[in-house]
């Protein structure tokens, strides 16, 4: 069954090849799917073209349909193109004539246009939920470990001393960037493409107002040529986001790879978090961060993949667009699958305290040393000259005191400010609102 049918069919190599995985993408759209029509049949009772009974009745099959898909998933039947057309099949089985009626004044370009607004906006509260845990598990690693000193890098030579605190901190900050970037993504998809139809809009009095507050959208996407436009281009900015996240997380595994070297031993993971090597007994391998690192460098490759896929197609819907879903859903999966895989491997770390009695980390202290003479009168300079013979002649011999206290340093870590950053970037997606609007459909 395809809506478009006209007395004939597609080859079948042609449906083979246009539709390839579309089918089974097309199936996590179904809530989403419903959702948009439980809005877009009550605006078209609202202006006259379903009746009151009508109405109740495509409304009460809807929500039938709605809560048996999220009990028990969604499937397309075989000979069916896509999740609108098995909607409205659904629909007219069980209904007749009135379930054909609500296809009046859309599209199918902006049927999908709001399935994949919705879906994604509800990817993205998932992602972020997934991000505020990991955050909080590296707020709470950095307070435990605040006092607990080890080697800081530049160049990949030891420069001068840092904290396991510091190092945790510093990717819990990294994250709430990463959320301001992800809420800017949240606004752009949290518009209302519904009613844009097939991206001219229509001659029927649609009340594009009235669906974009039934579906707790921010704002319609007012230009109807643009809301089709948007296509590919909402899905880059998602992608960036999640490039930008995957960044933190890539780097996060890159140090953990590193730092369970034998050459580093900073930190260890329990046997059964790391493999072994089929030759060698003594090997625990970090293969979930070295996964987590591959996938992730990936991801940060996708606006690039759909840069390529988007870029300078023409006015107007094309059918290049339906592989988008192929490149952005297994991506959104992997993202989730990464943070919660982090979260989880840090509740296990454990980490090597004294790191710095070893002599070989003597010479990070030199920076201490000369900040000592500078505060006891002598200038930088001569401090610095003075220092760097002691080390060249072989006779310097530190201090290992630490003195760090101004803003963002080892003993002031500012975990309480960077706490607040997070909250106020996670409570600007004002999820609740999207929340209550979608019950308030199906209810």
């Amino acid at each position: 069954m395809k809506l478009w049918q006209k007395g004939h069919d597609s080859a079948p190599q042609v449906d083979a090849f246009t539709v390839g995985p579309d089918r089974e993408m097309d199936e996590q759209l179904a809530e989403a799917d419903l959702l948009g029509s439980l809005a877009h049949t009550r605006m078209l009772g609202a202006i006259g073209l379903l009746t009151a009974q009508e109405l109740a009745s495509v409304q009460a099959e809807l929500k039938t349909i709605y809560h048996r898909v999220a009990q028990e998933g969604f499937r397309i039947d075989d000979g069916v193109e896509d999740v609108h057309s098995q909607v409205e099949l659904m629909l007219t089985e069980k209904l007749g004539e009135v379930g054909k009626k609500i296809h009046s004044g859309r599209s199918r370009n902006d049927q999908v246009l709001v399935d994949l607004r919705i879906f994604l906006r509800r990817a993205i509260m998932e992602i972020v939920g997934d991000t505020l845990r990991l955050f909080e598990m590296l707020q709470g690693l950095s307070e435990r470990y605040k006092d607990v000193l080890m080697p800081g890098y530049t160049h990949m030579q030891v420069a001068m001393p840092s904290s396991f605190g510091l190092w945790f901190g510093a990717f819990a900050e990294s994250l709430a960037d990463d959320m301001q970037v992800m809420l800017a993504a949240y606004r752009v998809v949290n518009r209302n493409p519904l009613g844009s139809a097939a991206g001219y809009g229509s001659s029927f009095p649609l009340d594009r107002q009235l669906t974009t507050e039934l579906l707790g959208f921010d704002t319609p996407a007012y230009n109807v040529v643009y809301a089709q436009m948007g296509r590919g281009k909402t899905e880059r900015i998602v992608a960036q986001a999640l490039a930008t996240l995957a960044q933190t997380l890539a780097r996060l595994a890159s140090d953990n790879v590193m730092f369970l070297n034998q050459n580093f031993d900073f930190i260890s993971y329990p046997p059964e978090l790391t493999t072994g090597s089929s030759i060698m007994p003594h090997k625990k391998n970090p293969d979930v961060w070295e996964i987590m690192r591959g996938r992730c460098n990936l991801l940060q490759g996708l606006p690039g993949q759909i840069a390529m896929l988007t870029t300078n197609l023409p006015l107007g819907y094309n059918r290049d667009l339906q592989l988008l879903k192929e490149t952005l859903f297994p991506a959104l999966q992997q993202m989730r699958e990464a943070l919660q895989m982090a979260d989880f491997m840090l509740r296990h770390i454990e980490v090597r305290r004294n790191i710095l009695d070893e002599r070989k980390y003597d010479y990070m202290f030199s920076v201490e040393t000369v900040n000592n003479l500078v505060l006891g009168g002598m200038p930088f300079r001569e401090a610095y000259r003075k220092v760097g013979m002691e080390i060249e002649s072989g006779e310097f011999s530190p201090s290992k005191e630490i003195r760090h206290t101004h803003i963002g340093s080892i003993g002031n870590l500012c975990n309480r400010q960077i706490a607040a950053l997070m909250e106020e970037v996670v409570a600007g997606f004002d999820f609740e609102h999207v929340r209550e609007a979608e019950l308030n459909l199906v209810k």
